[in-house]
């Protein structure tokens, strides 16, 4: 990982954003000799199809739990 001071980056951000996207390699910012912020190269999210297909729960009554009356209270 390539590392720059805050000045140098300020100076020359259009040219390393253009790097990190040519190279996929990621760029640490530091001030003062101190991780301020990393650079890091877009990576697009793929979506899996049924990843949250057991996630959710589905209750067949949902108002016993609360009871009648404060099933009519909440409302």
């Amino acid at each position: 990982m390539k590392t720059m001071a805050v000045t140098a980056f300020k100076a020359h951000a259009l040219q390393v954003l253009g790097e990190v996207a040519e190279t996929r390699e990621s760029v640490l910012v530091t001030k003062r000799g101190k991780p301020l912020a990393e650079i890091v190269p877009f990576a697009e999210k793929q979506s899996i199809p049924g990843k949250l297909a057991k996630t959710l729960v589905f209750e067949d009554d949902i108002v016993s739990p609360l009871g009648g009356e404060n099933w009519n209270a909440c409302r």
